[in-house]
């Protein structure tokens, strides 16, 4: 079973995320590598919204292709190379998690593993074993 939470003596969140989930239970487990904004034929946009939608994406399909939904997310990690409009990053971020709130980091680095890849997000999931 997962808990998230907010504790109240700490500030809350800044977004849309929780600071904390608890996992109790027998669970499976699903870590992701950091799935990056390349679609399925390696086609890699410029357009770094372009970029974090095509990652969403491809973190979803990780999820349908190990029987879990984005429900079952309880850690994302995004890293970030330069400005990622913040505004239309999280629209596109809170349309994706349609109101699911997982724990959340966001990292501006200089690089990822390629000069043209502006995002790369980790995410690590828990369903029920049964």
């Amino acid at each position: 079973m997962k808990t998230f939470r907010n504790p109240i003596a700490v500030h809350p969140p800044l977004a849309s995320y929780a600071h904390q989930c608890e996992v109790v239970g027998p669970q499976r487990w699903l870590v992701l590598s950091g799935q990056v904004g390349i679609d399925k034929d390696g086609r890699l946009p410029s357009d770094p919204i372009e970029q974090f939608t095509m990652a969403l994406t491809n973190i979803d399909r990780n999820l349908q292709a190990a029987n879990m939904q984005k429900s079952d997310l309880v850690k994302l990690t995004m890293y970030l190379v330069g400005q990622v409009d913040p505004g239309l990053r999280r629209e596109v971020l809170s349309s994706w998690l349609a109101g699911h709130e997982p724990t959340m980091t966001l990292l501006f680095v200089a690089a990822l593993a390629g000069p043209d890849i502006k995002v790369e997000i980790e995410a690590l999931a828990c369903a029920d074993a049964g």
